[in-house]
């Protein structure tokens, strides 16, 4: 029999252990270089990520939960990081818009494999004025207006043609209306309660570092930060 490493993976399971994590050097984190403040931090990890070709960098799952406390998830994009938090945008009307009005908390995960960095963000999530949101939506391509003007986001549609039909009038409508509204467009912001920020080492020795809000009685705005075991 040949050995394992020269047989062509056919089943799932062969596939998946066939696949390699890391198999790049890897940058070093000294965590006792690190700001007072997880944002800047952020700022720095997403250019190291923007310079070594990581794809879409500013991609970032949410984790929400419905009424019944159920989890769910989903991949989108970061819409901005600052003093205030991260930032997003969706449909107030979508399945996530629902379940942030009934439990206004949220997590965030990012994953950039090309430097093997994860950053874990939880925190409240609070909706962003009007003005914001219309601005976010318009800063945007039209192919993302079109998208926010199309049907009626996580609503079931009868068929595929639909969609088409739907978002062909969308894209016609966008490109003519620039300035169209899409009333149900909300940018919300994730103020974080805690940050975590995971290097990645080939020889497991992982770098855990927690951002954590103070206790309260402490300096408004201050952190904690504490290393955790991988």
């Amino acid at each position: 029999m040949a050995p394992m490493s020269d047989r062509t993976p056919h089943s799932f399971p062969d596939l998946l252990h066939a696949q390699r994590v890391w198999d790049t050097e890897l940058p070093s984190f000294d965590p006792a270089t690190a700001p007072p403040a997880p944002v800047p931090l952020f700022h720095s990890w997403f250019a190291g990520a923007v310079a070594a070709g990581q794809p879409e960098p500013h991609a970032m799952t949410l984790a929400t939960a419905d009424p019944e406390g159920l989890p769910d998830v989903r991949t989108l994009l970061l819409h901005g990081a600052d003093e205030r938090g991260f930032h997003f945008a969706s449909h107030a009307t979508s399945a996530k818009g629902h379940q942030l009005a009934a439990r206004p908390y949220a997590a965030l995960g990012f994953y950039w494999p090309a430097q093997g960095r994860q950053v874990r963000v939880r925190g409240p999530v609070a909706r962003c004025t009007p003005a914001e949101s219309h601005a976010d939506l318009h800063a945007r391509s039209t192919g993302a207006l079109a998208a926010a003007l199309t049907g009626t986001q996580s609503e079931v549609v009868d068929s595929v043609a639909a969609l088409h039909r739907a978002a062909d009038a969308a894209w016609e409508r966008a490109r003519a209306e620039p300035d169209a509204e899409a009333p149900t467009w909300t940018r919300y912001v994730v103020a974080p309660a805690e940050v975590e920020f995971f290097q990645g080492d080939t020889r497991r020795r992982h770098i855990r570092l927690r951002y954590r809000r103070a206790e309260s009685g402490t300096e408004t705005g201050a952190w904690t930060r504490e290393l955790l075991w991988p």
